[in-house]
C-alpha cells in the first residue's frame, strides 16, 4: 500500500500567508525527467486537477498528479526560510541521492 506524501504545517501556513486557496490555487507538487540527478522537482501554483492526490490543511490545497505520485510516496513537504531564501523543500525517503540545490535527485 502506497503512503501518501505528507504536508507540514509550516508549509500550509505559507500558503495561507500568500493566499493561494483565496486565488482558486493549490501548490502542485510534480516530479519531471531532467535536471542534474535524473528527476526533478516542478513546483508552482496551480489549480487542481480531476485526477490529482489533494492533501488539505489550514484551509490550503496541495495537490500530486498520479503520474508524480509514486515518487513521492511518503515523501514531507515543507517550507523553510534560510539566509539564502525561503522555499518550499521536500524530504523525500525514495531518492538514493541529490543535488546541492535541492530540486534534483536520483531513484
Amino acid at each position: 500500500m502506497m503512503l501518501p506524501p505528507k504536508v507540514t504545517e509550516r508549509a500550509f501556513a505559507r500558503l495561507a500567508e500568500i493566499g493561494a486557496a483565496d486565488q482558486g490555487q493549490a501548490l502542485r507538487v510534480a516530479v519531471e525527467g531532467g535536471g542534474c540527478s535524473g528527476f526533478q522537482y516542478e513546483i508552482a501554483l496551480d489549480a487542481p486537477g480531476a485526477s490529482d492526490l489533494v492533501l488539505e490543511g489550514l484551509g490550503q490545497k496541495v495537490v500530486v498528479d498520479e503520474v508524480s505520485l509514486p515518487f513521492l510516496e511518503n515523501a514531507v513537504i515543507d517550507f523553510t526560510e534560510e539566509l539564502i531564501g525561503a522555499r518550499f523543500v521536500i524530504e523525500n525517503p525514495n531518492a538514493t541521492s541529490s543535488c546541492g540545490c535541492g530540486t534534483s535527485f536520483s531513484m
